[in-house]
């Protein structure tokens, strides 16, 4: 079963300084048959104007991962990290017992587009963790990169929590597969351009949650498209 959550239908938060996407119930946006999928429990979909940004705040047994598409985020916590969130770049935060945290445009002139996403963890009370990487347009093109797993294998960030996170970037008529095994579920999120999922269309914006589907046939629509593929525990 393939459901696909249109991008024009999610909620929406303008502040000027930000214009946000929520695929699920977020802040001021309730729906209650978007809840989340699996352990998936936030995708924001933000555009930070130059200077905005979330001044301190915090966080309790979450995953967030954040992917930012273009720009740069400027990222403070209170466990000392200081960094910069270009393209390619993949941050992990384990919110666990709790931490506090900014996040800031790191231009004074051009804006900042990301996708950030809220995982809930296998078990509450962890210790507050960060973790960064790079990957490098190469390592997706044309290919499910894994940039997140609950091992930290090949390279990934460690997300605590059974998923498998992989990011792709195909061309026109770029084709990849992926089998989903017994007990798993999926969702796909498309970040720029359109792919087409067994035969369903999807545009930036646009997910899916996949469920009761053995294998997933993902080929590039637009000259280049880029999305997130999220493989879970059901």
């Amino acid at each position: 079963m393939i459901i696909l959550r249109p991008g024009e239908e999610r909620g929406s938060a303008n502040l000027g300084w930000l214009d946000s996407r929520h695929s699920f119930s977020f802040s001021n946006y309730y729906d209650p048959d978007q809840m989340g999928f699996a352990c998936l429990r936030v995708i924001n979909e933000d555009r930070i104007g130059p200077g905005g940004g979330f001044p301190t705040h915090g966080h309790q047994n979450m995953e967030i991962v954040t992917y930012v598409l273009q720009g740069a985020l400027m990222h403070q916590d209170s466990l000392g990290n200081g960094s910069v969130i270009q393209p390619g770049d993949i941050q992990r935060m384990s919110a666990g017992t709790g931490i506090f945290h900014s996040e800031f445009n790191a231009s004074e002139s051009e804006p900042v587009h990301l996708l950030q996403i809220w995982l809930l963890p296998a078990s509450q009370g962890l210790a507050p963790g960060y973790e960064q990487i790079y990957v490098a347009p190469e390592q997706k093109q044309g290919q499910l990169r894994l940039v997140g797993s609950d091992q930290g294998h090949q390279g990934a960030v460690t997300i605590h929590q059974k998923v498998d996170l992989y990011a792709s970037i195909l061309t026109s008529g770029q084709r990849v597969s992926h089998t989903l095994k017994s007990g798993r579920v999926a969702w796909l999120q498309v970040a720029r351009g359109a792919i087409d999922l067994n035969g369903q269309v999807l545009s930036a914006g646009d997910g899916a949650a996949i469920s009761d589907v053995g294998c997933l046939n993902l080929t590039g629509i637009d000259k280049e498209s880029e999305f997130l593929l999220f493989d879970m525990a059901a």
